[in-house]
């Protein structure tokens, strides 16, 4: 195992932004965003980039995409090296099988998070509320129990902090009503299509955050899709609804650093070699339950 990719500098391209994870470069009439290995928590770029992780990241967005390419198009142009302009084929190796090659879209400024089971900061607002995001839910359930039905819990993205959740109709009124239930109904179907997928697949997909942009006029997806930095992702052989679970994703980074009584401010600390190494074979484990099989550098 390498050491992971914190940065990628290109040369003769100019970066549009960037992000906790991926930086993204502009190409005139569509974007370059590159997936590096940092990893966040809590608010905050740690330290410790994982190995491979934004190939992972990547590889299993690019399945995703295709897998739901029947319910809602998406901005993916290519991921091949052949199809960049001569001055990024020469840079091949800082950027191969990390990048997405995207048309540029109006993106819609919601989180767009459907969710199947209790868990996270619902599981936290149906303890205080007894709903989510104005949603009312039966009483009596449990830490991780599978919802009645899956459910759209919208959020601000937040430039800083945590994302906020929202009633429907704030999204209404930041998008206008028939594009809000729009995003709702696809968030809903392409989460359903995933989660019974999933279970075929022997994972949990608990919840999940999609975003959504414009080109046009029409509704397409962006960003990345149903990865372990977007979605909770249990194995399905030891889901025991009461408590916690053991996942797929970053909860168990968050879970180290909780163990270590981080109190969430600067400095951020450095991951153990340990858990570094967990962390990416978790990711790894994701991506081969799913795609079933190697990720193409394995």
């Amino acid at each position: 195992m390498g050491r992971g990719i914190s940065k990628v500098e290109l040369e003769g391209i100019r970066k549009f932004k960037s992000g906790k994870v991926r930086d993204i470069y502009d190409l005139d009439d569509r974007l370059l965003i590159v997936a590096t290995d940092r990893i966040s928590a809590f608010d905050y770029v740690l330290p410790s980039p994982i190995p491979d992780k934004g190939k992972i990241l990547t590889g299993l967005s690019g399945f995703w995409f295709d897998f739901m390419a029947p319910v809602l198009p998406n901005h993916v142009i290519s991921s091949e090296i052949e199809d960049l302009p001569p001055e990024l084929q020469a840079q091949r190796d800082k950027i191969e099988g990390r990048f997405m090659l995207v048309m540029k879209a109006e993106v819609l400024e919601v989180e767009c998070v459907a969710r199947g089971y209790l868990a996270g900061s619902g599981w936290k607002e149906y303890k205080q509320k007894g709903s989510i995001c104005g949603i009312r839910l039966p009483r009596g359930l449990i830490e991780a129990a599978e919802l009645p039905e899956p459910i759209f819990t919208p959020a601000t993205k937040a430039k800083a902090g945590h994302d906020i959740n929202i009633p429907m109709k704030t999204v209404e009124e930041m998008v206008g009503t028939d594009l809000a239930q729009r995003v709702a109904e696809t968030s809903l179907a392409i989460y359903n299509e995933a989660k019974e997928y999933g279970k075929e697949r022997g994972v949990i997909i608990a919840d999940t955050k999609f975003e959504f942009g414009l080109i046009d006029g029409e509704l397409i997806l962006i960003d990345e899709i149903l990865t372990p930095d977007s979605s909770r992702f249990w194995p399905a052989e030891t889901y025991r609804p009461g408590g916690p679970q053991l996942s797929y994703d970053k909860q168990f980074v968050r879970d180290y650093l909780e163990s270590i009584h981080w109190d969430k401010k600067p400095p951020v600390p450095e991951l153990p070699d340990e858990i570094i190494e967990k962390t990416r074979e978790k990711y790894l484990d994701a991506y081969r339950s799913l795609v079933g099989r190697e990720p193409a550098f394995a």
